[in-house]
């Protein structure tokens, strides 16, 4: 039955998922530890355009077949540095903590959201082991 099932595949996008909010709350982090270092950028990093893409670029008529097409390789969250050239105040850096801290717990609901949603999927497959 298990077999049949592409839940492993659903798994595994959720799992590199994770690991992106993972790196973007570290990337948070090191923006917040330096929002009084002056000419600092903040920075952020690219995976949920990323894994759209790759998901329209995906083979197959359904949601199933283009998860099990994804290249799950490929979708290495990238760092980048945003708004290189703006800064909001004098000395160049452009960190706004409020906004980090916003974003901080955005991606703080995602993790959970993901996690909630791998346990579950988890709790389905030792019962369906049982």
């Amino acid at each position: 039955m298990l077999s049949n099932s592409n839940v492993f595949d659903y798994i595994n996008v959720m799992g590199a998922a994770l690991d992106a909010t993972t790196k973007r709350e570290a990337i948070i982090s090191n923006n917040i530890a330096n929002v009084n270092t002056p000419n600092y950028k903040r920075k952020d990093i690219r995976f949920e355009t990323e894994l759209k893409n790759a998901f329209i670029r995906a083979n197959g008529d359904s949601v199933d077949f283009r998860v099990k097409d994804l290249d799950l390789e490929a979708l290495e969250p990238e760092v980048y540095t945003d708004y290189a050239k703006l800064s909001y105040r004098y000395d160049g850096n452009n960190v706004d903590i409020n906004t980090e801290n916003g974003i901080a717990a955005a991606n703080q609901i995602k993790y959970n959201g993901l996690m909630e949603i791998l346990n579950k999927n988890f709790t389905q497959l030792q019962s369906v082991m049982k």
